[in-house]
């Protein structure tokens, strides 16, 4: 599936406050960042409880796909598609590495 088909799809399921305007954006990013805590938290009880992370890929796979709903849905707020956001981002971290500022850390 291409990115924009994914964005265009997961965007008609979208019913939220404020489409189109700033209370959408926020409400968006809020959701974001609501669904990165949700992985966390699912993260932390699983290292708690057996540590066998790779049992509940599924369900940590599940809430990711969420994250990236309210980021997909974030970017069209902003007025972008998921395509030229993957584009810019890649473009700039590529520019990064041709720089040598993208190093690993020990």
């Amino acid at each position: 599936m291409e990115l924009n088909d994914y964005q265009k799809k997961a965007y008609g399921t979208a019913v939220y406050p404020g489409q189109s305007t700033t209370k959408g954006l926020e409400y968006t990013l809020f959701g974001a960042l609501g669904e990165v805590g949700e992985i966390a938290n699912k993260y932390k009880k699983i290292l708690r409880s057996e540590g066998n992370v790779y049992a509940h890929r599924e369900e940590l796979m599940d809430e990711a796909m969420d994250g990236v709903w309210y980021l997909m849905a974030f970017l069209k707020e902003l007025g972008y598609t998921f395509e030229s956001g993957a584009t810019f981002n890649l473009s700039k971290l590529a520019a990064r590495k041709a720089a040598g500022e993208l190093k690993e850390h020990k």
